[in-house]
């Protein structure tokens, strides 16, 4: 069983790691920089959304600030 697992653990890695070769074969470039190349994209996109997310949030803030509803005239 634990051969078993192995076996396949062995084929997935043999495999994932193919892909980062043939692409820098392709590209003329090291296979460690595609791999360092994918984990740094993949922080930059995280990154990315989360400032997104903290703009939007800041906008509706200030948003909620500028434009408050007031009930009549006297409240100026």
């Amino acid at each position: 069983m634990l051969q078993m697992v192995y076996n396949i653990r062995h084929y997935f890695e043999k495999r994932g790691f193919y892909v980062s070769s043939r692409l820098a074969e392709r590209l003329g470039m090291r296979a460690k920089t595609v791999r360092l190349s994918f984990i740094y994209v993949t922080f930059a996109t995280f990154g990315a959304g989360f400032a997104l997310y903290l703009v939007l949030a800041f906008w509706l803030k200030i948003k909620d600030l500028v434009y408050t509803k007031r009930s009549s005239v006297f409240d100026l």
